[in-house]
């Protein structure tokens, strides 16, 4: 099951990756095949993240980042989220929200990942053309957030384990909704992690099924959210160490059409002989690294003069908790898992 998920996405990056290497291709396919490589990237980054966030449901170590919420918004960028999938099965998809603000105590990017799952859920088991409704509504202190579709539902015999990892309703052979039987899960141990809770609802004889997360309210009118920064005329001197040249130079393209200014070196001593001659003032290092690994980089940049009080970043593949800790003591200014999101890596340039 997991090799035939890994390898659907797989498949039409390679076939894209050698359209790109011929000569003769016009506009119009060098955009449609960029389109397909970057959804199919992120089809495959959400794999690879719902198994680590398996792996550390399993252990007790998903973390959050609390902070006041608009769960309007948070409902917002989860339909966003899902619209490629909704779109592509012909559902029709409506809400029906609360007309008052309501926040919550929570982490964004995590209550997004709750929606979002509940939602491809729901698209995944409806046939087509098939109805998703999104429902919010305050009970007392409290939120009520219901996704219902009007698709299959959920048999008497699966309804009490549909929350336990890696259950999945029956599938034919080819797999057409896919996944993993992780994502149910996911929104158990995220919401718990939140306060709340969240139940599935499917009678034997009617369609679809109905699933609702509640959550604690809070009284936030005087709390701003913080808004979103954008990196608008803030070029950087940047230097990026790593020793994967391809992904080296293909983040250097992308910060220089960003209108940054760049040097990629592939190697320790080259980066410590490059920042002796011109320090730059954003370093992305990759933590991985052969001879001297990118902690004992970094903790070498801060015993510079050059690199004493520049900006550096981790840019890697490790995203444990523990490889963030361990990083940041080491002296990296922050931790990002790749591939990076470029909003977020702009984000910070303007900070700096």
């Amino acid at each position: 099951m997991l090799a035939h998920e890994l390898r659907n996405p797989l498949a039409p990056i390679s076939s894209a990756a050698q359209i790109l290497t011929l000569s003769n291709l016009d506009q119009s396919h060098l955009k449609r095949t960029s389109e397909i490589i970057m959804r199919q990237i992120g089809h495959l980054t959400g794999l690879v993240d719902d198994l680590l966030d398996v792996s550390r449901v399993t252990r007790g170590l998903i973390s959050t980042e609390m902070v006041v919420i608009d769960i309007k918004q948070v409902i917002a960028d989860a339909i966003e989220q899902s619209a490629p999938l909704i779109k592509s099965r012909q559902h029709q998809i409506s809400t029906d929200l609360a007309s008052e603000e309501i926040r919550i105590l929570g982490d964004h990017k995590r209550m997004v990942q709750v929606l979002t799952n509940l939602l491809t859920n729901a698209a995944k088991y409806t046939p087509v053309n098939g109805n998703i409704i999104v429902h919010l509504s305050t009970e007392d202190d409290s939120v009520l957030v219901a996704v219902s579709d009007d698709g299959i539902g959920i048999t008497p015999e699966l309804l009490p384990r549909v929350f336990e990892l890696f259950t999945q309703a029956e599938r034919t052979i080819d797999r057409s909704q896919g996944g993993l039987g992780i994502g149910l899960a996911l929104v158990k141990s995220l919401v718990e992690l939140h306060g709340g809770n969240v139940r599935a609802i499917s009678h034997p004889t009617a369609k679809g099924s109905r699933f609702e997360i509640r959550l604690p309210r809070i009284n936030a009118e005087t709390i701003e959210t913080q808004p979103l920064l954008r990196a608008i005329g803030n070029e950087k001197k940047v230097l990026i160490v790593d020793d994967n040249e391809d992904a080296a130079n293909m983040l250097a393209l992308l910060l220089q059409t960003s209108g940054h200014s760049v040097n990629v070196v592939y190697t320790a001593q080259d980066a410590i002989g490059h920042v002796t001659h011109s320090a730059p003032e954003v370093i992305l290092l990759d933590i991985g690294l052969p001879e001297i690994d990118g902690n004992a980089l970094a903790r070498r940049f801060r015993s510079m003069p050059s690199t004493a009080d520049t900006l550096i970043v981790a840019v890697t593949g490790y995203g444990a908790e523990e490889n963030r800790r361990e990083a940041l003591a080491a002296g990296f200014d922050e931790h990002l898992v790749k591939p990076i999101d470029i909003v977020q890596l702009e984000n910070l340039f303007l900070k700096s």
